[in-house]
């Protein structure tokens, strides 16, 4: 039987094109092999250290942003406060508003002010109405009994009223004129008083400043890389 040229030639042909796949296989995967080796270095996690110092920094630099504004405010505030409570003036006003109550005050609880009057007067009606009334013949005589005592007894409480009036009002007279006697001595109160209302805006203005300053810290801390 003779041999076909085709058959002759087809196995060799056959394992040439076997070669060929072959080499072909080995170029896509050596080509491959790089982008293969990237995308499966994408897919993995990154690690925490390259990216937290970064992030940290960012917030650390977003709160010192947010927290300066509000520093300067109360710096600005805490300005208007030590002025205020350091304004000789105003302690002068404020001792002079006090004068001026005292003497006030004063003038009503004398001898001869509104409240001994007060006293006098509704004392003064009792009477005069109980002194009425005795000789008032409108009624019959068990009422007219009825009203005299009611009124008798209102005069009775009155005149002990009053006279606690006056002993409460003398004792009020006795202490303001005490606070007047004394008035330099509390100007100086109002003073101290004064001077520690600014002592406490200095140390929360200081607490302030150094909350900012370690907010400040963390910041420069996360300028400088991982391990420098």
């Amino acid at each position: 039987m003779s041999t076909s040229p085709i058959h002759v030639f087809g196995g060799r042909s056959l394992r040439i094109a076997a070669q060929f796949v072959l080499f072909a296989l080995w170029v896509l995967v050596a080509i491959a092999g790089p982008s293969a080796s990237i995308a499966q270095d994408s897919l993995r996690p990154v690690s925490p250290d390259a990216i937290t110092p970064v992030e940290e920094f960012s917030r650390q630099l977003d709160e010192f942003k947010k927290s300066i504004p509000e520093l300067n405010k109360k710096i600005e505030d805490s300005a208007a406060s030590i002025d205020r409570w350091t304004d000789v003036d105003k302690a002068r006003k404020e001792i002079e508003d006090l004068r001026a109550l005292v003497g006030a005050a004063l003038g009503a609880v004398s001898d001869n002010g509104v409240v001994s009057q007060l006293g006098v007067r509704a004392l003064d009606h009792a009477r005069n109405k109980l002194r009425t009334l005795e000789q008032d013949n409108r009624f019959k005589p068990e009422e007219k009994q009825f009203l005299i005592d009611q009124w008798r007894r209102l005069k009775d409480e009155t005149e002990r009223a009053n006279d606690e009036l006056v002993t409460a009002r003398r004792d009020f007279v006795e202490l303001l004129r005490t606070l007047q006697s004394n008035e330099d001595f509390v100007d100086e109160l109002i003073q101290i008083r004064q001077a520690q209302k600014a002592l406490e805006v200095i140390r929360q203005l200081t607490q302030e400043i150094r909350g900012a300053s370690d907010q400040l810290k963390r910041l420069i801390s996360g300028i400088k890389p991982p391990g420098a």
